[in-house]
């Protein structure tokens, strides 16, 4: 049976510019079925909390200007469950508001936050671990990240290194550690105390406001002033007053950094943020060459390893070409090796520079 005190906070703001230019400003990745499957990555995160989450108790974290996608993919949603972001400011404010809704509505809740964009399989196995997180979080003062075990000396990724155990699956966090560079990520790989930080927490809600209040207290008196305003009808137009006043940080370096009682549960589920193309690739079906073609017919000669992403039905030709993006978005058209992939949020900004935001 379905705890009825236990929320989901979708965290769903982010603009996905490494995708660029398939994610655009104004249909960013998570609103994309990347995987063809018929789903959006929105809603995979959505399907695969709603085995352990009352549907009435997921909450989406959204900028504004997303409300009407937002709707449009996740119709069974009230407004009340749509949280929209005046202003982008990370994921520490975004976080603060739910904490801060989830509480008025339900002193007892606790509550998982997941981003909207990752690609979560072995969804039985997930399962298991968010409801063991749940029981954890809810008989104990604690704030937990899920940690997934390193397969590889991965660069853009930050890691956890654990601490004591406290059984088989659940260590206290001993440090953090964002984005090493690639002999640190070679040590860590190699020692076993190192894992990759999920960006999926659980706590109870008034454990994570009761953090504010410790370590981001800048934070937290700019929702407290407004208290008595969550749950009621003043809420939004209180948000939309104090929210772009708030630092523009995230939550692992306000609160998760800093917190002494963060607990690792490592899990077996599979996972991958889908971050940048090279990881699309990696988690999709490939022919018998080695290329993946999304959303379109490909006749590829001497060509390996590459992806073709096309938005609209197109036929693409090559000729040797090997380890290529190639993403053709209506008015933009990428082709870069997946080598030079990290230079893409370059390429935005440089566009940017040149051409405003037509492109964008």
């Amino acid at each position: 049976m379905i705890n009825n005190h236990r929320y989901c906070v979708i965290m769903c703001g982010g603009i996905g510019s490494r995708f660029w230019p398939y994610s655009r400003t104004n249909r960013p990745k998570q609103f994309i079925d990347f995987l063809g499957t018929g789903r959006t990555l929105l809603q995979m995160s959505y399907d695969r909390i709603l085995p352990i989450v009352p549907k009435e108790n997921i909450i989406v974290v959204t900028n504004a200007q997303y409300a009407p996608l937002v709707k449009e993919q996740l119709p069974d949603l009230q407004d009340d469950q749509i949280l929209l972001e005046p202003a982008r400011r990370n994921t520490a404010p975004c976080i603060a508001w739910a904490a801060w809704h989830i509480a008025a509505r339900d002193p007892e809740a606790s509550m998982i936050v997941t981003p909207s964009d990752h690609l979560i399989t072995r969804e039985r196995e997930f399962e298991t671990s968010i409801i063991k997180g749940f029981e954890f979080v809810e008989n104990n003062n604690a704030l937990l990240t899920l940690g997934i075990k390193p397969v590889r000396p991965e660069t853009g990724y930050g890691y956890i290194q654990i601490g004591d155990k406290v059984d088989d699956s659940i260590s206290k966090v001993k440090t953090f550690t964002e984005k090493p560079n690639l002999e640190l990520a070679k040590v860590f790989l190699s020692t076993g105390e190192f894992f990759w930080n999920s960006g999926i927490f659980l706590w109870k809600a008034a454990t994570i406001k009761e953090a504010f209040h410790k370590h981001a207290s800048n934070i937290a008196t700019q929702f407290e002033s407004g208290a008595e305003f969550f749950g009621t009808a003043r809420e939004k137009e209180f948000i939309e007053n104090q929210f772009p006043a708030c630092a523009s940080i995230s939550i692992d370096y306000a609160i998760m950094e800093k917190a002494p009682n963060v607990y690792i549960e490592c899990v077996t589920f599979g996972w991958n943020d889908l971050g940048t193309w090279s990881a699309l690739y990696d988690n999709s079906s490939k022919n018998k060459d080695h290329n993946v073609a999304q959303n379109c017919n490909l006749l590829a000669y001497n060509s390996t390893g590459n992806i073709f992403a096309v938005d609209g039905d197109k036929l693409i030709v090559v000729d040797g070409l090997k380890d290529y993006i190639v993403a053709d978005a209506g008015d933009v058209l990428l082709i870069c090796p997946k080598s030079e992939e990290q230079r893409i949020k370059q390429m935005v900004n440089d566009a940017n520079l040149k051409f405003g935001d037509k492109y964008l």
